[in-house]
C-alpha cells in the first residue's frame, strides 16, 4: 500500500467565507434596525434606523460586500422574513406594495456607492486610514440615491408630483439622516480605536 497525503480542499476561501458572513450580519442588522421606527407627521413612511445600517455596510464592508449585504437583506424580506419597516415582509412590498418600496430598492446601490466613495474604489482600506470627510462624502452621496429612489417610489405609489414627493419623502428625513451620519462616524472611529 502506498503512503498518500491528503490536503483539505477549500471550496470557498476563508476570505470569501468571512465576507459572506459579514454581509449576512449586516443584512440582519438592517432588518433589526427596521423595528426601530416611529411615524413622522406629514409623511406616510416611518423614520427607521435602516439607513444607519446601509451607511455602516458601505463604510465597513466596502462597495462589493456592502451592496451584496443589502441585496441579501432585500432577498430575505422578499422571501418572507419580517425585516422591512414594522416587521413587514413579502415580494409585494418590493413591487410597490408600500410607499417605502423605493427606499428599499435604493439600499444596495447606496451601500455600494458609499463604499466606493469612502474607500476610493473597490479596494478595501483599513477604516483608520479613511478620512472622516470621505466617509461623510460617501454617506451624502448614498443619501442622495436613497432620497431619489425613495421619492420616485412615493410618487408612483401615491400618484403625487415632484414637489409633494420632496415634502413627504425627503425633507422630513434630513435631520434624522444627519444624526445617522454622526452615529456612523462615531461607530467607525470607536471601532478603529478599539482595534488598535
Amino acid at each position: 500500500m502506498s503512503d498518500t497525503t491528503t490536503s483539505d480542499v477549500d471550496l470557498v476561501g476563508d476570505e470569501a467565507t468571512l465576507n459572506i458572513a459579514r454581509a449576512a450580519l449586516f443584512a440582519a442588522l438592517v432588518g433589526a434596525f427596521a423595528y426601530v421606527s416611529f411615524p413622522f407627521p406629514g409623511t406616510p413612511v416611518p423614520v427607521t434606523l435602516q439607513v444607519l445600517g446601509v451607511f455602516l455596510a458601505g463604510i465597513l464592508l466596502g462597495p462589493v460586500w456592502g451592496g451584496a449585504a443589502m441585496v441579501l437583506y432585500l432577498a430575505a424580506g422578499a422571501a418572507g422574513a419580517p425585516v422591512f419597516s414594522g416587521g413587514s415582509a413579502g415580494l409585494g412590498i418590493l413591487l410597490g406594495g408600500k410607499s417605502s418600496f423605493g427606499y428599499l430598492w435604493s439600499y444596495p446601490v447606496a451601500a455600494a456607492l458609499i463604499g466606493a466613495v469612502t474607500h476610493g474604489g473597490l479596494e478595501l482600506l483599513d477604516t483608520d486610514e479613511i478620512p472622516v470627510g470621505r466617509m461623510v462624502a460617501g454617506m451624502v452621496a448614498g443619501t442622495a440615491v436613497i432620497y431619489a429612489l425613495g421619492a420616485a417610489g412615493g410618487m408612483l405609489v401615491n400618484d403625487i408630483g415632484v414637489r409633494t414627493a420632496m415634502v413627504q419623502f425627503v425633507l422630513p428625513f434630513i435631520p434624522a439622516e444627519i444624526s445617522k451620519m454622526v452615529a456612523a462616524v462615531l461607530v467607525v472611529l470607536v471601532d478603529s480605536i478599539r482595534a488598535k
